[in-house]
């Protein structure tokens, strides 16, 4: 397998877990009571904070194995 297509298969699991964290955490949310506009902006901080720590980690790692 080439090197993009392994680059852009990674890239989509990232996303599609950082969707389902997030989807998570806006359903937690309203089940704990939160408003509509409140779930969303706390699955959107999920799905932020996911993707961050994905591009944390992919930085930390390209350090340590170049």
């Amino acid at each position: 397998m080439s090197g993009l297509a392994t680059a852009l298969l990674t890239i989509a699991l990232v996303v599609i877990v950082a969707l389902l964290a997030a989807a998570g955490a806006g359903k937690l949310a309203r089940l704990d009571g939160a408003t509509y506009p409140t779930a969303v902006m706390r699955a959107a901080t999920t799905f932020a904070t996911v993707l961050t720590l994905a591009a944390t980690l992919a930085g930390a790692l390209s350090q340590v194995f170049s």
